[in-house]
């Protein structure tokens, strides 16, 4: 029986299908798309007119295009919200559910289930939540006594406006990821500490953050990477950028440049700074949040 163990070639076979799907379908059109980035290419389909000139100018144009600049920092406060609260209420959500003896699984399957939502059906959904007229906040602004109506997506709230439902969206992703690390944590810790006399609090602190740690930290990455490129429900609830070019996140931007206005080479280019911008930050996530050994 061991035998079949010390002979590995087998799993060459399951292997290579993998990696030859990944290298057609991942790595072939990335590398397509660094090169597409330094061409003139305008349109789906159309074949390039050679390279610009110069060879870089995308990525020079980039730091002067005023509406890349919003996206990029839209998205840069889009980094911290989702830390702070997308990965903050997940732990916290994670910690009080832990604790309960009963209702475990409802709570769990009820915070998921935004995930399982179309993130289009969310964005017309939260669309008629913040509505000017009638919109369901504005019938409970009404009802409390306020006389004048908030227009939600008007410029000074819509930055506001699209990260309450995106930070809203991902909460139960990673409150299953936490959850699941806080039922890896032996119960006899937990009565070790209340035999000592450690308060709920404490055990919460000297047990169940540090033995969860890495998992939060798995979190972080993940919660920053995907910030990053979050696209369907921000463009369903703000489509181009409304309120004047005010709501662009890079993903949202890079889709606007090549589907309506044609301008293949330069979303390339915008795409290859999503892709740097994620591989840096999740480097300096895992530096900051150093992943230790318990």
């Amino acid at each position: 029986m061991s035998n079949i163990y010390r002979n590995k070639k087998p799993l060459l076979v399951f292997l290579i299908p993998a990696f030859a799907f990944m290298l057609v379908f991942l790595y072939y059109p990335f590398f397509v798309n660094i090169w597409n980035s330094f061409q003139n290419i305008r349109g789906l389909g159309n074949a390039a007119k050679g390279l610009n000139s110069p060879w870089y100018s995308n990525y020079v144009r980039m730091f002067t295009d005023k509406n890349m600049l919003t996206a990029l920092k839209n998205t840069a406060i889009m980094v911290v919200v989702t830390l702070i609260f997308q990965v903050g209420i997940a732990l916290g959500l994670a910690l009080l559910v832990d604790n309960i003896r009963r209702g475990k699984k409802f709570f769990q399957i009820v915070y998921f289930f935004p995930i399982v939502v179309s993130a289009t059906a969310l964005g017309l959904l939260f669309n008629l939540i913040f509505l000017y007229d009638k919109g369901m906040l504005n019938q409970l602004l009404e009802i409390f006594g306020r006389s004048t109506l908030i227009d939600w997506k008007e410029q000074a709230h819509a930055l506001m406006t699209l990260m309450i439902p995106v930070t809203w969206q991902y909460v139960g992703f990673y409150f299953i990821i936490i959850v699941t690390g806080l039922n890896n944590i032996s119960g006899e810790l937990y009565e070790a500490a209340a035999i000592d006399g450690a308060t709920p609090f404490q055990r919460v602190k000297y047990i169940t953050v540090p033995l969860a740690y890495n998992v939060i930290c798995t979190c972080a990455v993940l919660a920053v990477t995907g910030a990053l490129k979050v696209f369907d429900l921000p463009w369903v609830m703000f489509p181009k950028g409304m309120p004047v070019n005010s709501t662009w996140l890079t993903g949202t931007y890079m889709y606007h440049t090549v589907f309506n206005q044609n301008d293949v080479d330069y979303s390339s280019a915008i795409a290859i700074l999503i892709v740097i911008l994620g591989v840096v930050l999740s480097k300096v996530v895992n530096k900051v949040f150093k992943q230790k050994d318990y």
